[in-house]
C-alpha cells in the first residue's frame, strides 16, 4: 500500500511560463501537506532536472514560449523506457487533450483550476506513479483473483468518490460491474451493493459483446500508441433505477498490469443541463414561442425536405397559405393579450385539421401555412381548406368575450406552380390575397395570371405615389336628384385617376391599393380640399350653390385629423359649410364610436351635412344610429339592383326608408339605372336617387352645364286626380295577349301586357296596377310563383290566374296563402270573363284602404265564392 506519508513526500515539479499559475499551484499543494514541491518557468530545463531528481509528478503547461509542453514530453520519453510519463498536463483548449494523451500524458486538468478536482487528479496520479515505481522496483505480481483485484482497486476509493463524475470498473470478459464510485450511485439512484456484480447492459453501458470489443480495441490502441485510453468521448444514455434516462458523456480506459486481468474503467459525466440547453436553443430557433408551431425557418426547411421526397416518389405537394380575416380589428379592440390567446386557440384547431404526415406552421403575425403531401388529386387541398374554414365557424372565447373569425386561403401546388419552397410560399401568399379581394372567407388556387397581377399591383402602387405628386388625380361629380321636385339636389364627388399611358382609371381598380398602402388618408384630405375648391369655382362661374358630398375613409378618422382638414378647406376656399356633405360607411362610424361622435358633432355645428353610405351592409345598431348626428341614409346599390323583382331587396329598401323617416332622416338610393327602379322608389317615398338613369359621373365643367340646364326627372305616371283602372295581363302566348287586349279594351281599362314575368315586374314598378291576370304555365317562373312575389311587393293588387292547366293543388295552396284571388280556366267565355274582371276591380276599390283584402292569410278558401270555370 501507498501510505499518505509517501504521497505527501513525493517529488513534484510545476512547469508554467506564467508565474501566477506557478504560485497558485504551489500554494494549493503546500497548503494541503505536500513537502517536495518545486517549479520552473523555463520548459527547456525540465528534461535535465527530471534526469537528476526523478520527479514523481510533472504538472506541465502546454502553451509556453520557446518550447511547448508537447516538445517537453518528447524530451522526457527517453528517460522513461516503459513509456510511463508522470505528466499531468494543464490546458484551457479541449482540442489539445487528445494530442496530449497521444504524446504520453497520463491525465489533464483544465484552466481555470478547480481545487478539489485538481488535488484529486494529482493524488490519483501520485498513487499510480508510486505504485508503478514499486512494481518496477520489486517486480511485484498482482493477485490473480477478482477479489484480490477488487481489494487493490479499493485503494482508489477516496479518489474515485471525490469526483462528481460516475466511475465504473468492469470485467471486460463477463461485462459485470466490479466496482463503482459514489458519483455513479448518485447519478443512477442505486445503492452500491445492488449494482456490484450486475451486468453493465442493465444500466445501459453496453452489451457484453460490445464491451469485449471495446477492451480489445483499447488493448490494440495501447500496443500501438503506448496508452490504453479511448481517444474519443461517446454520448449515450444510462438508465436510472426509476427508469429515467440520464444523458452522459463517457470515455473508456483499459487498466492493464502485468500478470493481472485487465479492468475496463468508464468515466461518465452527466450532460443533462447541456442537453436541455441545446434542446431549448433548438426549439427557440425553429418553433414559434406563442403557438408552439414550426416557425418560418423550420417550415421552409420542412417544405424543402418534402419537395425532395416528392421528387423521388412522384408526389404532389400543396402549400396552403392562411390569412386570418380582420384579425387586426379584434387585436386592436380587445387588446394584444386576447389577440395572442385567439392565435393560440386557432393554432390548436389548425393542428386538429391536418393529417399526421402534414405540417402546420406560423409564418408570422396572423399568417399560417400548411404543407400537404398528396398523390395526384388536388381535392385533398380543397377539403383541407374547407376544414380550416369550418374550424373557425365556432366563436372563440377570449376572457369572457366571444369573437368570430374567418380565413382567406391561398393554395399553390408542387410541381404545377413552382419547384422551390420560396416560390411556392410566395405564390400561395398571392392566391391568399386574391381570396381576400374576392370577399374573404374563401380559398383560391394560384395561377400564372395571379403572379402577373401581383407585379401589376406593385407597378400601380409606385404609379399612385407619383400620381399624387404629379397632380394626376381628378374629381368627377354624379348628380343626386330630389324625387319630389325632380330637380338636382346635389352631387357626390368621385375620385378618378388620369394615369399617363392608361387614360382614366376608375376607383375600383386603385382605391384598394390606396387603402392597403395608407395613401388613402393623404388622398382623402386632398379630396376634401379639391371639393371645396370646386364649390367655390362654381359659385364664381355663376353655376350657383351646389352641395358636394365627399366620401370619408375609416382610416381618416383613425389616423388623420378630419375636423381640422375640413375647417382648413372651408376657410381656404371661403365655402359655406352647408354646401359640404360627408359620407361615411357604417364601418367608419363604428371604428371608434365615441371619438367619431365628437368629431361629427363639431362639424355638424358648422352646418355640414352627414350621411351614412352603403347603409344595410354594415353592423351598426339602431341604438348607435340614434347617437350619431346623421342627416341622411344611402341605400346600398346591392338592394336597388333587383328592387323591382326581388321581394327581399324591396322589403329591405322599404324598411330602411320607413326607419329613416321615423328618425327624421332623408333617404338616398344609389345605383338607379332604370325607370322602373325610379318609380318604385318614388312610390316607396324615397327622397333622392343617384345613378346612371339620370346621369353618369361628369367632369366639373359638364356638371356645371347640367346644373345650369335645369334638367329634371320625368313626372310620375298616373298623376291624374282620378287614376285609371289599370289591368296587367301576363302570358307568354302573344295571341292570348292580343285577344285579351281586344276583349278588355271596350271596358275603358288602361291595359298593360307582358310576355314574361321580368317585363311584368317592370310594368308594376312603373304603373299603379289594380288587377293582374297571369297565365300559370310560363318559362322560368310559373304563374303562382310570380303572383306570390307580386303579393309580397304589391299586396293591394287583385291577383288572378287564367290558365288551361288543370293541376289545382299548387293553385289551391296559393289561394289559401292569399297569393291568388281567383282562378279561371281557358278557354273563356268573353261575357263572363269581362264580368268577373269588373267584379275584381269593384272588389279592389271596395277593399282598398280597409287594411284587409279578400284572400289574405287566415281566410280559408272554402269561405270564398266558388271557383268559376268559364267555358
Amino acid at each position: 500500500m501507498i501510505s499518505p506519508t509517501d504521497i505527501y513526500h513525493a517529488r513534484i515539479l510545476i512547469v508554467d511560463d506564467q508565474p501566477v499559475n506557478v504560485e497558485l499551484l504551489e500554494y494549493l499543494l503546500t497548503s494541503t501537506g505536500y513537502k517536495a514541491v518545486s517549479s520552473t518557468t523555463d520548459p527547456r530545463v525540465v528534461a535535465s532536472r527530471h534526469a537528476e531528481q526523478a520527479f514523481d509528478l510533472i504538472i506541465l503547461d502546454l502553451q509556453m514560449p520557446g518550447m511547448s509542453g508537447f516538445d517537453v514530453m518528447d524530451a522526457l520519453q527517453p528517460l522513461e523506457p516503459d513509456g510511463w510519463l508522470p505528466v499531468l498536463v494543464v490546458t484551457a483548449q479541449p482540442d489539445h487533450k487528445l494530442r496530449a494523451f497521444e504524446s504520453g500524458a497520463r491525465d489533464f486538468i483544465s484552466k481555470p483550476f478547480d481545487p478539489i478536482e485538481t488535488l484529486t487528479r494529482i493524488r490519483n496520479m501520485l498513487e499510480m506513479r508510486l505504485l508503478h515505481k514499486r512494481e518496477r522496483s520489486y517486480n511485484a505480481r498482482l493477485e490473480q483473483t477478482v477479489r484480490e483485484r477488487t481489494a487493490e482497486l479499493q485503494r482508489f476509493r477516496s479518489a474515485m468518490d471525490a469526483t462528481a463524475d460516475a466511475i465504473f470498473l468492469l470485467d471486460p470478459d463477463s461485462a459485470e460491474l466490479v466496482d463503482i464510485n459514489d458519483g455513479a450511485c448518485r447519478m443512477l439512484a442505486y445503492p452500491r451493493g445492488e449494482m456490484l456484480g450486475q451486468s453493465a447492459s442493465r444500466i445501459g453501458l453496453g452489451t457484453p459483446d460490445s464491451l469485449r470489443k471495446q477492451a480489445e480495441r483499447l488493448a490494440a490502441y495501447a500496443v500501438a500508441l503506448g496508452q490504453a485510453r479511448s481517444p474519443e468521448l461517446a454520448e449515450l444514455e444510462l438508465m436510472r433505477s426509476d427508469l429515467i434516462a440520464v444523458p452522459v458523456e463517457l470515455y473508456w480506459q483499459l487498466l492493464q498490469r502485468p500478470g493481472q486481468p485487465s479492468v475496463l474503467l468508464g468515466v461518465a459525466r452527466d450532460i443533462s443541463e447541456r442537453r436541455q440547453s441545446e434542446e431549448l436553443l433548438q426549439r427557440m430557433a425553429h418553433y414559434d414561442s406563442l403557438t408552439g408551431l414550426p416557425n418560418r425557418t423550420l417550415f421552409f426547411k420542412t417544405l424543402a425536405d418534402s419537395i425532395a421526397l416528392a421528387q423521388d416518389k412522384a408526389w404532389r405537394i400543396a402549400v396552403l397559405f392562411i390569412g386570418l380575416d380582420r384579425f387586426k380589428a379584434i387585436n386592436d379592440s380587445l387588446g394584444t393579450a386576447r389577440g395572442d390567446d385567439l392565435l393560440r386557440q386557432f393554432s390548436n384547431r389548425l393542428v386538429q385539421c391536418v393529417r399526421i404526415r402534414d405540417t402546420a406552421g406560423r409564418l408570422g403575425g396572423d399568417e399560417f401555412a400548411l404543407i400537404m403531401t398528396m398523390n395526384r388529386d388536388q381535392q385533398d387541398a380543397v377539403n383541407a381548406a374547407n376544414e380550416v374554414r369550418d374550424a373557425l365557424r365556432q366563436p372563440f372565447e377570449l376572457d369572457g368575450q366571444l369573437a368570430v373569425l374567418s380565413a382567406s386561403i391561398g393554395i399553390a401546388m408542387y410541381p404545377d406552380d413552382a419547384t422551390d419552397p420560396e416560390t411556392l410560399v410566395k405564390y400561395a401568399d398571392t392566391a391568399m390575397s386574391r381570396a381576400k379581394q374576392a370577399g374573404r372567407d374563401g380559398y383560391r388556387f394560384f395561377t400564372a395570371g395571379m403572379n402577373v397581377q401581383v407585379l401589376a399591383r406593385l407597378d400601380m402602387e409606385l404609379a399612385l405615389r407619383r400620381a399624387f405628386d404629379n397632380q394626376e388625380l381628378r374629381l368627377h361629380y354624379q348628380p343626386k336628384v330630389n324625387l319630389h321636385t325632380g330637380a338636382i339636389a346635389g352631387v357626390e364627388s368621385l375620385l378618378r385617376w388620369q394615369r399617363p399611358g392608361f387614360g382614366l382609371v376608375y376607383p375600383a381598380e386603385f382605391v384598394p391599393v390606396l387603402e392597403d398602402t395608407g395613401l388613402v388618408v393623404r388622398v382623402g384630405n386632398w379630396i376634401i380640399d379639391a371639393a371645396c375648391r370646386q364649390i367655390a369655382a362654381w359659385l364664381q362661374q355663376g353655376v350657383g350653390p351646389v352641395r358636394v358630398a365627399v366620401n370619408v375613409a375609416s382610416r381618416q378618422f383613425v389616423e388623420g385629423d378630419l375636423e381640422q382638414v375640413v375647417r382648413e378647406a372651408l376657410s381656404n376656399h371661403k365655402v359655406p359649410p352647408e354646401l359640404l356633405e360627408l359620407e361615411l360607411t357604417e364601418t367608419a362610424l363604428m371604428s371608434n364610436a365615441d371619438r367619431t361622435i365628437t368629431v361629427l358633432k363639431n362639424l355638424k355645428a358648422l352646418g355640414i351635412k352627414v350621411a351614412i353610405d352603403d347603409f344595410g351592409t354594415g353592423y351598426s345598431s339602431l341604438a348607435y344610429l340614434q347617437r350619431f348626428p346623421i342627416d341622411k341614409l344611402k341605400i346600398d346599390i346591392a338592394f336597388v339592383r333587383e328592387i323591382t323583382t326581388n321581394p327581399n331587396d324591396a322589403a329591405i329598401a322599404m324598411a330602411i326608408i320607413s326607419m329613416a323617416h321615423s328618425l327624421k332622416l332623408q333617404v338616398i338610393a344609389e345605383g338607379v339605372e332604370t325607370r322602373a327602379q325610379l318609380e318604385y322608389l318614388r312610390r316607396s317615398r324615397c327622397d333622392e336617387i343617384q345613378g346612371y338613369f339620370f346621369s353618369r359621373p361628369l367632369p366639373p365643367d359638364e356638371l356645371g352645364q347640367l346644373v345650369q340646364s335645369a334638367r329634371s326627372l320625368p313626372p310620375a305616371p298616373g298623376t291624374a286626380s282620378h287614376p285609371a283602372q289599370t289591368l296587367l295581363i301576363v302570358d307568354d302566348d302573344v295571341n292570348v295577349l292580343a285577344s285579351l287586349h281586344r276583349l278588355f279594351r271596350r271596358d275603358g281599362y288602361q291595359i298593360l301586357t307582358a310576355a314574361t314575368p321580368v317585363e311584368a315586374f317592370e310594368l308594376l314598378a312603373l304603373h299603379e296596377v289594380q288587377v293582374v291576370v297571369c297565365d300559370q304555365r310560363m318559362p322560368v317562373m310559373s304563374g303562382t310563383e310570380f303572383l306570390s312575389k307580386v303579393k309580397e311587393m304589391y299586396p293591394q293588387t287583385i291577383r288572378i290566374i287564367l290558365s288551361g292547366y288543370t293541376g289545382l293543388e299548387a293553385v289551391l295552396d296559393s289561394i289559401n296563402r292569399g297569393a291568388i284571388y281567383r282562378f279561371y280556366t281557358k278557354p273563356w267565355d268573353d261575357t263572363q270573363l269581362r264580368d268577373n274582371i269588373r267584379l275584381a276591380f269593384h272588389h279592389y276599390w271596395l277593399m282598398h284602404g280597409s287594411g284587409k283584402l279578400a284572400g289574405e292569410p287566415g281566410e280559408d278558401v272554402t269561405a270564398l265564392p266558388a271557383l268559376q270555370d268559364v267555358k
